[in-house]
């Protein structure tokens, strides 16, 4: 999917005010646009909205982090989450094949689509206890920093929009969407712009709290599943077969050996990780498969493939060299099985989406922080569509955590940037 042509940043206001276009050139010139923004009386009734109906922002946060949603089994938070998006309101809502949970609110017209989204997944299985746990000013439970934040922020940027009866030249998409986290390999945003997809032209993922950074590079990765397979058995009575777990040995020390100088001397910053093993019976078996997951990630496409043939190779060595050291049974197998492909790529600093949410930043009195990471917007910026990933405001600790925590520490001043950083794309429709 190729983006359009963005339309204009800002047209004609209420109060008769003409905007510039998305072209602007200098860093002053988004700067009096979003001052613009911020003065519209309807962008006002709206901003203070979000700090009187904080308490609210407040409960969804709550009652969706109590909601279990592990990975692949999503289903319902996204009945919740879908439930009250329709209750504050959308022209028209759904579940995809997915699961993505997807609202439309139309624009007047323009045809340009903005999608606003939080992932509804989380890191942790289904056992997991997620109550929430309150202790002073600050509220525990496993996933309510990252994302849960991010759905209730995305719920309060509409019901804001909607309460100042704000009305938009560009359609919005509000989304919830599965798959972010994990062996979840960023499925939901996968589907959303896989060929014959929704059109969207930009994207904004609301993922984790912070106030100030804008995620505008996406860090690739590959994940693989590693399994060598033999015969087995009895580790007296059957020794000499091929081992598994010998092999895996081997194969992590030349991956190691291969990697390490590497990584130390590559063009991008690069890392790799072999971060699960298993496999085996009992200590007396000769295991019939061994198996280890490995993470590798870079900042450049070509380090990333480079090090990840070191991995095949290292595999396909580890492999040979203990079938040559059989003296019964039948020759190993490997499968080498990719769990998880995350592209890298990134969105120019004056580009006039990163432009609009500095100028937002700067705007609420925040020090805009820039950085690269692995999230949902991996996938439309490698498609060279313009995403970036914010946070959803207040203060959050200890994600992928049971110990994980959220503290609401000028929360609403988070919800207010993404709802100012979307109303400067999508622009405000002029209104009679």
């Amino acid at each position: 999917m190729k983006p359009s042509p963005s339309s204009a940043f800002l047209l004609s206001l209420l109060m008769g005010i003409a905007s510039a276009s998305l072209t602007a050139q200098s860093p002053q010139d988004y700067d009096r646009q979003i001052e613009q923004l911020m003065n519209h009386p309807a962008v006002r009734t709206a901003l203070d909205h979000i700090v009187e109906t904080d308490e609210q922002t407040m409960d969804d946060l709550v009652t969706l982090t109590q909601i279990p949603a592990p990975p692949f089994m999503e289903e319902e938070r996204a009945a919740a989450f879908l439930k009250t998006m329709i209750e504050l309101g959308v022209d028209s809502a759904w579940t995809d094949e997915v699961g993505n949970v997807i609202g439309l609110r139309r624009g007047s017209g323009t045809g340009e689509v903005l999608a606003v989204a939080g992932h509804l997944d989380t890191v942790f299985p289904p056992e997991t206890d997620v109550t929430v746990r309150v202790s002073g000013d600050t509220i525990f439970a496993p996933g309510i920093s990252d994302d849960t934040r991010g759905l209730a922020t995305v719920l309060a940027v509409l019901r804001a929009m909607n309460e100042a009866n704000i009305r938009t030249e560009a359609d919005i998409l509000f989304i919830g969407n599965v798959g972010e986290e994990g062996l979840g390999d960023l499925r939901g945003v996968k589907h959303l712009f896989r060929e014959g997809g929704p059109r969207i032209d930009h994207f904004i993922s609301v993922d984790g709290t912070s106030p100030n950074g804008i995620t505008h590079m996406g860090l690739g990765s590959h994940r693989y599943r590693v399994t060598f397979k033999g015969p087995g058995g009895h580790s007296w009575g059957a020794f000499g077969l091929a081992n598994p777990a010998h092999a895996m040995g081997r194969a992590i020390r030349y991956f190691q050996d291969g990697a390490a100088p590497y990584t130390a001397n590559a063009p991008y910053r690069t890392s790799y990780n072999v971060g699960r093993m298993g496999g085996g019976t009992s200590v007396n078996s000769v295991p019939f498969e061994s198996w280890m997951e490995i993470d590798m990630r870079s900042e450049g496409d070509e380090t990333l493939e480079a090090v990840d043939a070191i991995l095949q190779g290292a595999v396909q060595r580890a492999l040979a060299e203990e079938n040559s050291l059989r003296t019964r049974g039948e020759p190993l197998t490997v499968d080498v099985d990719m769990i998880g492909d995350r592209p890298s790529g990134e969105v120019a600093l004056d580009h006039p989406f990163v432009e609009q949410a500095t100028a937002v930043t700067n705007a609420l009195g925040l020090f805009p922080g820039y950085g690269r990471s692995s999230t949902d917007s991996n996938i439309p910026i490698s498609l060279g569509i313009p995403a970036v990933t914010i946070g959803g405001g207040g203060q959050g600790f200890g994600g992928h955590s049971l110990d994980e925590w959220f503290r609401n520490e000028d929360g609403a001043l988070g919800v207010q940037r993404v709802m100012l950083i979307v109303l400067a794309q999508v622009g405000l429709a002029q209104m009679s």
